[in-house]
């Protein structure tokens, strides 16, 4: 695992190839558990992961470590991912006979392959404020640790724990 002065000294020597090579397997995951947690979408988590490490490629020339390499990937990735949910917006409407046709398949097919007790939480966490809900995903179900989540959404470790706290606190809760 390459530091961050490890990082800073191949990208002064122009070794980026060798920079992605080994953040790819370090941070391929948690880029994509935070981008999930976005677009709620697996394929367009998937697509947004890639994104990112071709934004980080092409950027880090730029990298000074001023901040550290994480707080500068789960920028990027935040980024992408709210560019994503903006480009996709008005691409659908749930007012669209299709788009609903393909919501109710996909409820089908989730319902068929999810045990009820997940399905359950599932409809929880997804009835979570957006922030709440981020946080949930994240801490629980991708199992980061506050402070991963907290340099992932840009937050302080006190608001992660507020909102883990105010999400276990909802009536109904069982997380």
């Amino acid at each position: 695992m390459l530091t961050d002065s490890g990082i800073l000294e191949l990208v002064r020597e122009d070794r980026r190839d060798e920079v992605i090579a080994a953040l790819l397997p370090q941070y391929r995951r948690k880029i994509f558990g935070l981008a999930y947690s976005y677009l709620r979408n697996r394929d367009a988590a998937e697509d947004v992961t890639q994104e990112v490490f071709i934004k980080v490629w092409r950027a880090l020339p730029q990298y000074d470590g001023r901040a550290s390499m994480s707080t500068w990937i789960y920028t990027i990735t935040r980024n992408a991912s709210l560019s994503a949910l903006r480009s996709r917006r008005p691409h659908a409407s749930l007012s669209d006979a299709k788009v609903m046709a393909e919501v109710d398949i996909a409820k089908e097919e989730s319902q068929a392959e999810t045990a009820a007790d997940a399905a359950a939480l599932l409809r929880m966490v997804d009835q979570l404020p957006a922030k709440q809900r981020q946080v949930v995903m994240l801490f629980y179900m991708q199992e980061q640790s506050h402070e991963e989540v907290s340099a992932m959404l840009a937050m302080p470790i006190g608001t992660v724990k507020t909102l883990l706290h105010r999400a276990r606190a909802r009536p109904g809760a069982s997380i």
